[in-house]
């Protein structure tokens, strides 16, 4: 499949006719190609954009809202289509994209265009003063917003439709690891009214196409999800030119499991907070830590499970677990596997890669539980972004708080217990953006959502992003 930039409402081929191969984690063929995109792309994308801008800032809330809406409807319109392009892209199984990554992209466009509509400013009358003060919102203007690739389409559309709703106009870049449903998107946006130029998707690698886009003068805003790394050099890029910046970055997240907790409903819950995705999540929970009176029954009770989890082409409907997103990710993630063993790390269940009959090339591994000793070791210190889990146990709550916050992230954190007292002390002291207690994955989209330390910079979700792709400027009147 052979896909195009999306620019002023059309479909073309990159300026300088480069290109890349696009692979299908399933069995590791190359099964398309996607624009290499220049400077050259990105220039003529933030034309079009900067041309559409008046007209769709100065749009109503309501036609805005509208327009929104019917790409929801249409994206659950063609829930099918865009499941099965996902999970060939991604590697996930079909049956995860179906039930959660469209959904969500379909629901980011809904929840956004009510979402404006709700969106007000606010008004200070100076009493005494004789003067009124009222703060607008207004659109920034043109906008980058740059996606990952673990969760394409629900973490790209994530990002544009706050940016759209508040009246912006966007340069779009997906990852160029699983671009097809943005590419599919924009037939989308085509059917349901969307003004040409108001969206513009360029298809490329981060080192040149994503560059490109930071170091825009005129882009004044970026948004971006991904790696560490890669945020830093975006702020390093972009800070000196005074752009707005939200970054969603990487996590090391604590699961913590005390005595009192549901055990049945935390075992289950760790496995998928553990896996789910082939555990490509920034918010999964890597680093399990259980209070010792259960840590032994819990060790055998996981293991057990995971050891049940099927590991099997992306479009099997009994697949728990899919592909690993590219060659080089898995070998990562491998090599993870072997430092944890070089620390002293005991592999208590999985560890190796997978041949799935008919698709002996693709990415598969299997889920991985490695018990250690410390966490000081790299594996619970570093992102491995994989299906790899750590466990060790603990006896104190301040013993878990010290080694939950004792990483250069703070994304997540998951604490299991029935303990009201403990729930509220340790949500309190828990160094992450979001809290989840005696649940994971639970997403309210008004709340707000990011990290701190490493994790990232700024919020998305609700108002939070409304907020960032918008400008205050406050008014005031003397009468």
């Amino acid at each position: 499949m052979n896909i195009q930039n999306y620019i002023n409402g059309n479909f073309q081929n990159p300026i300088d006719d480069q290109w890349l191969d696009n692979f299908n984690p399933a069995n590791g063929e190359v099964y398309g190609q996607i624009p290499n995109s220049s400077s050259k792309d990105v220039e003529q994308a933030y034309q079009s954009a900067k041309s559409a801008f008046k007209q769709w800032s100065q749009t109503s809330l309501e036609e805005r809202s509208r327009i929104l809406i019917k790409i929801s409807e249409l994206l659950e319109d063609n829930l099918q289509r865009f499941a099965e392009a996902e999970s060939k892209d991604n590697g996930k199984p079909v049956s995860l994209a179906k039930s959660v990554d469209i959904p969500r992209a379909a629901s980011n466009f809904r929840f956004f265009g009510n979402a404006i509509t709700q969106f007000s400013s606010e008004s200070h009358e100076s009493v005494g003063q004789q003067a009124i003060n009222y703060t607008l919102r207004q659109p920034i203007g043109v906008v980058g917003c740059i996606s990952p690739w673990n969760l394409p389409l629900y973490l790209f559309t994530w990002k544009i439709a706050p940016a759209l709703a508040a009246g912006n106009c966007v340069v779009a870049k997906p990852s160029e690891v699983t671009p097809v449903t943005a590419y599919l998107l924009g037939d989308i946006c085509n059917e349901a009214g969307l003004p040409k130029g108001v969206l513009n998707i360029v298809h490329g690698l981060g080192v040149s196409t994503g560059q490109a886009i930071i170091e825009h003068p005129d882009i004044k805003a970026i948004s971006f999800t991904g790696g560490t790394a890669t945020g830093a050099h975006i702020a390093k890029t972009a800070a000196p030119m005074f752009k707005k910046l939200s970054l969603e970055l990487g996590g090391k997240n604590p699961n913590i499991i005390f005595a009192d907790c549901d055990y049945e409903d935390m075992l289950n819950t760790t496995v998928r907070s553990s896996f789910a995705n082939q555990g490509q999540i920034c918010l999964c929970g890597s680093r399990i830590f259980v209070e010792r009176t259960i840590y032994e029954q819990f060790k055998v009770d996981f293991v057990a499970k995971v050891k049940q989890l099927n590991v099997g082409h992306p479009s099997e409907a009994h697949t728990n677990i899919g592909a690993l997103v590219s060659k080089p990710h898995l070998e990562k993630v491998k090599d993870y596997i072997n430092i944890a063993k070089e620390e002293s790390g005991t592999v208590l269940c999985g560890g190796n890669e997978v041949v799935v009959e008919g698709y002996e090339n693709g990415y598969y591994l299997e889920p991985t539980v490695i018990e250690v000793s410390t966490d000081e070791c790299r594996v619970n210190q570093e992102e491995i972004f994989g299906p790899v889990v750590t466990m060790m146990p603990f006896d104190t709550e301040d013993d878990v708080l010290l080694m939950a916050n004792k990483v250069k992230y703070g994304l997540s954190a998951t604490l299991w217990t029935n303990n009201l007292k403990r729930t509220m002390h340790m949500s309190q002291q828990l160094q992450a953006g979001i809290v989840w207690v005696n649940t994971w994955m639970m997403r309210d989209l008004r709340t707000p959502f990011g990290g701190v330390k490493a994790s990232g910079v700024g919020r998305e979700g609700g108002f939070e992003a409304l907020r960032f792709f918008t400008e205050p400027k406050n008014v005031c009147i003397k009468y």
